[in-house]
């Protein structure tokens, strides 16, 4: 695939891995050794009990002494229902952003899981309050099981700035864990409506390490930390 080579320039598909566990050197060794160096990591901004270990500036500073952009996910919420919730949830999002010394511009995505209860009102209120801050607002979803796209249409329908300032990272459809050397083409799927899908959970759960795989396009790595 010639886009991976790219000649000194910044291939248009970029390849790394998400997880809950925080990276410490020996979960970095597992991933080079068993797949290629990332380039990008999804982590999550807070710790939650038997789900996640937060994001903390050391472990940043680690990925960041290697070359990875870290990728930042807010996933302190268990339903993406009502306009009050989908506020709250991104004024938290920031603050655990600024805390962790984020910088401005970045994309943060909401962890929106696929068994979610979701409405367009929470999906707006997130987008809403990411556009008077630092950050760029980001959704993880499934388009295909569950309620999202449903929800997320209707928000595009209602809303201008969900048209234009949403920025959605799909788990779908789920090929299979790959190497650096051998990711599909990006293909993911996406809402049935106006959608500016920029990442791709492609592969889930890998057997030889707790993690998943990830492409994103060069348009979003550039905008992570």
């Amino acid at each position: 695939m010639d886009n991976r080579k790219g000649m000194g320039r910044l291939p248009n598909v970029i390849w790394g891995v998400d997880s809950a566990a925080a990276v410490n050197q020996d979960l970095f060794n597992c991933v080079v050794n068993n797949f290629g160096r990332p380039d990008l990591w999804g982590r999550y901004l807070n710790t939650i009990e038997n789900v996640s270990e937060g994001l903390t500036r050391e472990e940043i500073a680690f990925l960041k002494d290697r070359g990875i952009k870290v990728m930042p996910i807010y996933n302190n919420f268990r339903r993406a229902v009502g306009r009050a919730a989908g506020r709250v949830a991104a004024q938290n999002a920031i603050y655990n952003a600024q805390r962790l010394g984020i910088r401005e511009g970045v994309f943060i995505f909401a962890n929106v899981e696929r068994f979610f209860e979701v409405d367009a009102d929470w999906i707006i209120a997130w987008i809403e309050r990411f556009y008077n801050s630092p950050y760029r607002p980001g959704i993880y979803h499934d388009p295909v099981e569950g309620p999202f796209n449903e929800a997320y249409c209707e928000a595009v329908r209602r809303s201008k700035l969900v048209r234009e300032q949403a920025v959605l990272w799909s788990a779908e459809p789920e090929v299979g864990v790959s190497s650096k050397q051998a990711y599909p083409t990006f293909s993911p799927a996406t809402p049935t409506c106006r959608a500016n899908v920029w990442a791709w959970q492609y592969g889930r759960d890998a057997e030889e390490c707790p993690i998943d795989t990830v492409l994103v396009l060069r348009k979003l790595y550039t905008e992570l930390h």
